[in-house]
């Protein structure tokens, strides 16, 4: 058991909506290929935002939607991302830079789709420690800066898009444990760097997720000796409706019932699809206290990671 609980959840995506219409005429070819190969409908692309602007808009919403939270009571900053070419200094900077936070730890993380599940542990292993009082976690990706518009396997899955959440402990026992691990030695199947386009095996991408994020859910269940039945939701990363698909029939009989999913709307944010869809599940109060919920991530660098969590 540990005291560590969200108080705030926000997003940001931005307002051009590239629906698969657009799509089918740029890349020749149908609507129906499209939405059977990944489930979506719309994706946001931003025009003229960079990728900072759109965590500081999405970290606007969180505080417009919660009066409570003071920006200056926030002592760490963690950011996860993959499409950033802001290395020095980072989103997390900027973020701090923007909102005139002072004494507090900035941190950006780079661990592929799986990225800020990495990054609310981290933030909780320094509530556990007292290093921290009040985490500011971000997922923030502008992916269609990214690809290569003529890419069929990328251009119709990506998008661009923020979630946030900020956590605290509090006195009363809650559930929360994690497991993360990577396979770099195979993470060549999904890159990115800054001076190419993102590159995927998608054939490659869809066997390791739907292996790896099985075991490792598994393993989370036995660790914590609780049974599937005792989850009420999974907030599987958004990588495609067929992956995620795959993964609820692995877990189990109906499992799909207890996946949230919103790609049809959002697409494929990368780092930002966690948050985007726990602030949507939070806003429409679909998650209740008491429920028990795991958070999936996987994806770049081979990484899958899981939080099983309390509310």
């Amino acid at each position: 058991m540990k005291n560590i609980e969200i108080i705030a959840t926000g997003k940001y995506l931005p307002t051009t909506k590239i629906d698969n219409t657009y799509l089918a005429k740029q890349l020749n070819i149908t609507e129906d290929f499209i939405y059977k190969r990944t489930g979506i409908q719309t994706r946001h692309y931003s025009k003229d935002e960079n990728i900072e602007q759109l965590a500081i808009k999405c970290i606007e919403n969180l505080i417009e939607k919660n009066s409570q939270i003071n920006p200056q009571n926030i002592d760490m900053i963690i950011v996860a991302t993959t499409s950033t070419n802001m290395l020095m200094p980072g989103i997390s900077y900027k973020i701090q830079e923007h909102f005139n936070i002072e004494n507090c730890m900035c941190i950006d993380v780079l661990a592929g789709c799986a990225g800020f599940v990495n990054a609310l542990d981290i933030a909780q292993c320094y509530l556990e420690t007292d290093k921290a009082k009040m985490p500011l976690v971000v997922g923030v990706d502008l992916l269609s800066k990214c690809i290569d518009q003529k890419d069929v396997s990328t251009s119709i899955l990506l998008s661009d898009g923020a979630g946030a959440v900020i956590l605290q402990k509090t006195e009363e026992n809650r559930l929360y444990s994690s497991n993360i691990t990577s396979h770099g030695q195979n993470g060549k199947i999904l890159t990115y760097n800054a001076n190419e386009k993102l590159q995927m095996d998608g054939k490659e991408v869809y066997k390791y997720a739907v292996t790896e994020t099985v075991k490792n859910v598994k393993e989370l269940l036995k660790k914590n000796q609780i049974n599937i039945d005792d989850i009420k939701y999974i907030i599987p990363h958004q990588s495609n409706l067929k992956i995620i698909k795959s993964i609820a029939n692995r877990l189990g009989t109906d499992i799909i019932n207890k996946m949230y999913i919103n790609i049809d709307k959002f697409g494929n944010t990368f780092c930002a699809s966690i948050p985007i869809a726990l602030d949507e599940m939070m806003r429409k109060k679909i998650i209740k206290p008491g429920d028990k919920i795991i958070l999936l991530g996987y994806g770049g660098a081979l990484n899958t990671a899981s939080i099983l969590i309390e509310i």
